[in-house]
């Protein structure tokens, strides 16, 4: 029996998402940017949009598991989405993730 990937996203395979890379993609419902990571084999999946400033978090140097914002410097954590230290006091949304029928897939979860 075959996943269900309805109201997924595909994101790529994971040769496509070496450990240390990372992918943006636009949700196929919300067209929301989601920025997917691969740390250390893992992966993670957040809301492509710092709570400081609605700039883009992708691109910006990612410190174990957190990813810091390129434009002022806040961090966030890649596994629960907690912003980890100032100008962001709020959260980033955290997506879930998954493999099947040979790629990695996500989705926009919020209600």
């Amino acid at each position: 029996m075959s996943e269900d990937i309805s109201g997924w996203t595909y994101v790529g395979t994971r040769a496509e998402l070496l450990p240390g890379e990372f992918k943006v993609v636009y949700d196929e419902v919300t067209q929301e940017p989601i920025a997917i990571y691969n740390i250390d084999g893992d992966l993670y999946a957040v809301q492509d949009l710092c709570t400081h400033d609605g700039g883009d978090l992708a691109g910006g140097e990612v410190h174990g598991f957190e990813v810091e914002c390129p434009r002022h410097g806040a961090r966030f954590d890649l596994r629960t989405g907690e912003a980890m230290c100032p100008p962001a006091y709020e959260p980033i949304a955290k997506f879930p993730v998954r493999e099947a029928h040979g790629g990695i897939w996500t989705r926009d979860d919020r209600e």
